[in-house]
């Protein structure tokens, strides 16, 4: 009956705590709203429908580069890392749902001791057990624990909730740009394709014209000076091409590697006319943005983890409620330790602790945690803002790039014309050497500028698409 009697003493005293809690001032976060244009720069329409709701497979219909995203969500070693990460912080987040409960051990122990005969011990040991030993065993069950009287046990299981959450919003954030990498490298050497196939065709023309010099030269009509010209400038293609070879292999290894494969070749079937992107690119509104941006989310989740470690901070100061217990069975003597109920016994306590004087820890825990909290607003704030920017830069870019394809495309035009009127003209007698070489290194310049622009434009395509959280889908 006094077992039963103290709980019941210890669980008046828990209920009278309890009702305090209403008085206490709590540390509540606001919510934080940060401040968003109504449209994003560069756009003629609020649409609230996004590029980036599509899913990966749908917004890159080319077979070989939806292979390789495939491959790289699979086996990237970066997004491999992440999702351990997040199986790690599931595991954590399994074991705060048991916060609440009490801790529970068992243990046994037996335990021998032999006092110095000429000791009170000693001699008292002698005198009333006739021995000079005293033995003790002990078996028992002990219990402990915590009332969470002001949230703490809540918010540490909070705490372990928003870095799961952080983790698997991490995990989205790395697919996102793996995903916009592995395109990017694809289309980048889609473009060394179309360049190497724009200096091979130069070379072509470059021989013809060493050729024509040469003959020229031969009959007496130009001096040795345009056979050379005409050799440096065909060698002067022979060696772009060296360096196109070297980079196509590059950007191969690169890829491979991201794809999570040894260095290798990438197939490709496609050149880099006939690959494809949505053109009519909807944005959608900033506020959708900005729940749909992975590493904003989690932006947003390490300020709610800032929050509950201030009211574990908070809850710190106030009055802890630990209730422990104990029972099992004890004996000084071996053979008689599994008496019932002789050897049983069993022990309750419950106490109510106020910290009082902690060096100042206490309350410096709570200020540095509120000022780190204040940072992660900011943190919060200038992620969006950050968010927003990218958007922008790669709604502007698309833009201009539009425009600017369209100018080195007429100018490919002509300057290819132009190499047709000088050839002509050359072997008319009517333009000289310097001429034909002259145009044939222009238009090779803007051939290859025309290929390096069309692949910008692919590229800032990509861009947006990540900037506005598409990716992980």
């Amino acid at each position: 009956m006094n077992i039963i009697t103290k709980i019941k003493e210890i669980l008046v005293s828990t209920a009278v705590v309890a009702s305090a809690v209403s008085c206490m001032p709590k540390l509540a976060l606001d919510k934080v709203s940060p401040e968003l244009p109504e449209t994003f720069k560069y756009t003629a329409t609020a649409d609230t429908a996004s590029v980036a709701d599509l899913e990966w497979r749908q917004f890159f219909n080319d077979p070989i580069l939806q292979n390789l995203i495939e491959k790289g969500i699979k086996n990237n070693y970066d997004l491999q890392i992440a999702l351990k990460q997040v199986a790690s912080s599931q595991e954590r987040l399994l074991q705060a749902k048991y916060l609440q409960y009490p801790d529970i051990s068992f243990g046994v122990s037996g335990q021998i001791s032999k006092p110095s005969k000429n000791s009170m011990n000693g001699q008292s040991l002698n005198l009333f057990l006739g021995q000079s030993h005293v033995e003790d065993y002990n078996a028992a069950f002990n219990l402990g624990w915590e009332a969470d009287i002001w949230g703490k046990i809540k918010n540490q299981q909070e705490v372990s909730r928003v870095q799961y959450l952080q983790t698997y919003e991490a995990s989205k954030a790395i697919q996102t740009q793996v995903v916009a990498a592995i395109a990017q490298g694809y289309y980048n050497l889609l473009m060394l394709d179309k360049q190497m196939s724009v200096a091979k065709s130069n070379l072509e023309l470059s021989r013809n014209t060493l050729d024509v010099t040469e003959k020229i030269w031969k009959g007496g009509e130009t001096t040795s000076l345009g056979v050379q010209q005409a050799k440096a400038r065909t060698e002067s293609t022979e060696l772009l091409i060296t360096q196109l070879e070297q980079n196509i292999a590059i950007q191969e290894n690169a890829l491979s590697i991201l794809v999570g494969e040894n260095p290798d070749k990438i197939s490709r079937t496609i050149e880099m006319s006939d690959s494809s992107l949505p053109q009519n690119i909807s944005a959608g509104i900033p506020a959708a943005m900005v729940s749909r941006r992975p590493d904003v989310r989690q932006q947003e989740l390490v300020l709610l983890e800032s929050n509950s470690i201030v009211g574990i901070a908070q809850a710190n100061m106030y009055p802890a409620l630990k209730i422990t217990a104990n029972g099992g069975v004890n004996s000084f003597k071996i053979d008689n330790w599994f008496q019932i109920p002789a050897s049983l016994f069993g022990s309750v306590l419950g106490g109510i602790t106020q910290p009082i004087f902690q060096k100042r820890q206490l309350k410096t825990d709570l200020n540095v945690a509120k000022i780190q909290r204040e940072k992660n607003v900011l943190a919060f704030r200038q992620s969006v803002l950050n968010a927003v920017g990218e958007v922008s830069d790669a709604l502007v870019s698309n833009e201009s790039l539009k425009a600017q394809e369209v100018k080195a495309s007429e100018q490919v035009t002509t300057l290819k014309d132009g190499i047709k009127s000088a050839e002509l003209l050359y072997k008319g007698g009517m333009a000289n050497y310097l001429e034909v070489i002259t145009a044939q290194a222009n238009s090779l310049q803007a051939e290859l500028n025309l290929a390096s622009i069309k692949r910008q434009r692919l590229s800032s395509i990509v861009d947006l698409y990540r900037a506005l959280g598409g990716g992980w889908k």
